[in-house]
């Protein structure tokens, strides 16, 4: 069963580290030189259909890792464990990664205008690299370093 979470785990962060690198290397800057928010809303809406669904997955799969490898819940929080720092910080980056979403969707985006692609570039640009930071901490807690 554990390599098959892991398997979910590591598609999941691929699909939504992935779609966010499109997004800020290829999307972003069209979006910037066009000075149009319609091409970032337009792969948004395709985004989000897989997108979303797989940071649940990371979420979800996520926990039950956590758990395999420290069993006690308090333990996690405890930093006597090394591996405790990397479950502690990657629910830090989930919480944030949560919040500016949440913040996106009920703040920015409904009044999103050509005008406020900086506002969207820097929430863009922010959840990649807490993305890819999601990725960097995954590949140290399977090898021990980095």
């Amino acid at each position: 069963m554990y390599k098959y979470i892991v398997f979910i785990h590591i598609l999941s962060a691929t699909v939504w580290t992935g779609g966010h690198l499109i997004l800020s290397i290829t999307v972003l800057p069209a979006a910037l030189k066009n000075k149009s928010i319609d091409i970032i809303k337009q792969f948004g809406e395709r985004f989000d259909k897989i997108g979303i669904p797989a940071l649940v997955l990371q979420f979800l799969t996520g926990l039950y890792l956590a758990y395999h490898h420290l069993p006690n819940v308090a333990e996690w929080f405890s930093f006597k464990a090394p591996v405790s720092h990397l479950v502690v910080t990657k629910l830090l980056l989930l919480v944030i990664t949560a919040g500016m979403i949440l913040r996106f969707k009920l703040k920015v985006q409904p009044k999103i205008t050509n005008n406020k692609l900086k506002t969207v570039k820097v929430h863009i640009i922010a959840v990649t690299i807490i993305s890819v930071l999601f990725v960097f901490l995954g590949v140290w807690f399977k090898t021990g370093s980095f």
